[in-house]
């Protein structure tokens, strides 16, 4: 009764401090929106305003807190002149800092938080630029012209639109209103909090989907072995070492960290005190933590499908269906890459975790289910290209539910698979590895529809935290009857 009392009177706190940030964001939002324009200075994504005395974004600046806060030592496994952009920020931590420092974040910046006179007039100059820059762009637009679309996730109005920016700001975004949380507020709750919705997330009529076991020879999957060169009568050998070659490329593009300096990293394990940390957090914060981190992973895997040969061709509706649904599965294929299977520990949060980290999320055994499924791919020693065809297989399934072009996708499907067999072929691996790796396809399902339960089931008890705290793409993927869904035209 004292813990929910308590419970209850620290939500009234909270929603207290939050009703009073919403009211003194309004006198704010204009500034902010004005420094906004100028893009962060460390990766040139959409900055929130001005962090440790700096522009940035809601992503960097959480990283160099986090810098200070454990005094880290991170080290460059190239030359110490890795490229820090949006794409590839995450990759070298030792040279975003370093940038980081250049461009002048420090934490005395917060402390000695007013502008001289010299530093607004610059900064005013600085807005003007950017403004007039981006009315030059829209002036060279001719009236009638579409948008172009950005690199990453632009589709249409009631697709993907916007995602890429939504995306990049999931991880360490705003408050709901756009303000910035309080500090008595963010040392419970992350500070790492969910920008606004505006995804764009198609997901009406979209239902969970139901799991689909179904054993390799079911008629499902079309076997295709090669014969003197020849494949698929539709299919040509070039073909194929196209496509493989587009979806390995796909991959290698949209990892978050490269294969050596995960390996570089291993070392770096979590120590004791640093367990116990993790586990004493509050369960609602250690979910909200991984929600973020499984949100960040997505941005990578929806830029890989994007950029997946044949993907872009299917209609809107299919492509929301298939990465809503392949999405986290894509997540768990990828986590072999970050796997040590002698420690049996993953990358996670910057050090290698064990099971152990994850306990005080009350999931022991979806958390055990995870740890087994990735010891048991890394077992089948992928190299980077089979991963990029089998990640690219498990997303391009023609089974979901609520497919408008099913024959469509199922054919791109079948044209992975087939570039798979081939890699798999060329690499010299043994007979039944395909038939293997498939058989995997169930385990994945499994796991996430786990993964659904588990989320349920912590909705039911936390639903104001989920609403407010946790990214809304994640919400959107993982729970449509979070949100209202929009209303649909006609």
């Amino acid at each position: 009764m004292l813990h929910s009392c308590n419970g209850a009177a620290y939500m009234c706190s909270l929603l207290h401090v939050l009703h009073m940030k919403r009211r003194i964001s309004v006198a704010k939002k204009t500034h902010t929106s004005q420094i906004e324009i100028i893009p962060c200075k460390i990766c040139g994504d959409k900055s929130s305003g001005i962090h440790y005395g700096v522009i940035t974004c809601e992503g960097c600046k959480g990283f160099f807190r986090r810098s200070q806060q454990s005094n880290a030592a991170y080290s460059c496994p190239r030359q110490k002149n890795c490229l820090i952009d949006r794409t590839s920020r995450n990759r070298c931590q030792h040279c975003r800092l370093q940038k980081c420092l250049a461009v002048g974040m420090s934490r005395d910046a917060v402390k000695f938080g007013r502008m001289s006179k010299k530093q607004r007039d610059s900064l005013y100059a600085e807005v003007q630029k950017h403004r007039l820059q981006q009315q030059q762009r829209d002036h060279q637009q001719q009236p009638g012209e579409a948008e172009p679309l950005t690199p990453s996730y632009g589709l249409s109005a009631n697709g993907l639109t916007e995602l890429h920016d939504d995306l990049s700001g999931y991880m360490d975004g705003h408050t709901p209103d756009g303000s910035k949380p309080d500090s008595a507020v963010s040392s419970f709750y992350l500070d790492i909090q969910p920008s606004p919705d505006q995804s764009g997330l198609d997901i009406n009529g979209i239902k969970p989907e139901p799991i689909c076991d179904f054993a390799p020879g079911s008629g499902f999957f079309p076997y295709c072995s090669f014969t003197n060169g020849e494949t698929s009568p539709t299919v040509s050998m070039a073909e194929l070492e196209h496509l493989a070659q587009n979806i390995s490329k796909s991959h290698m593009e949209t990892c978050q960290y490269l294969r050596e300096e995960l390996q570089q990293m291993t070392w770096q394990a979590f120590l004791q005190e640093e367990v116990e940390s993790y586990q004493s957090k509050p369960r609602e914060v250690m979910w909200q933590l991984c929600a973020i981190k499984i949100t960040e992973a997505i941005q990578y895997v929806v830029e890989f499908a994007k950029r997946i040969d044949g993907f872009m061709e299917l209609c809107q509706n299919d492509q929301i269906v298939l990465l809503k649904a392949g999405s986290l599965e894509v997540v768990f294929v990828r986590m072999c890459r970050a796997f040590d299977s002698q420690n049996n520990t993953v990358y996670f949060d910057g050090k290698y975790a064990g099971p152990d980290v994850f306990k005080s999320l009350g999931c022991d055994d979806l958390i055990s289910s995870v740890f087994e499924f990735g010891k048991n791919l890394c077992s089948m020693h992928l190299s980077e290209d089979e991963i990029a065809l089998f990640s690219a297989f498990v997303l391009m399934s023609a089974d979901r539910s609520w497919l408008q072009e099913k024959v469509k996708v199922e054919k791109l499907q079948q044209k992975i698979q087939l570039a798979l067999q081939h890699v798999l072929q060329k690499n010299h691996r043994e007979d039944g590895i395909l038939t293997k790796l498939i058989c995997k396809v169930s385990t994945l399902r499994a796991l996430c529809s786990r993964h659904t339960e588990k989320l349920t089931a912590f909705k039911a008890i936390y639903p104001d935290i989920v609403r407010a705290h946790f990214p809304p793409l994640y919400k959107e993927l993982f729970g449509s009857d979070f949100e209202q869904s929009m209303p649909v035209d006609g």
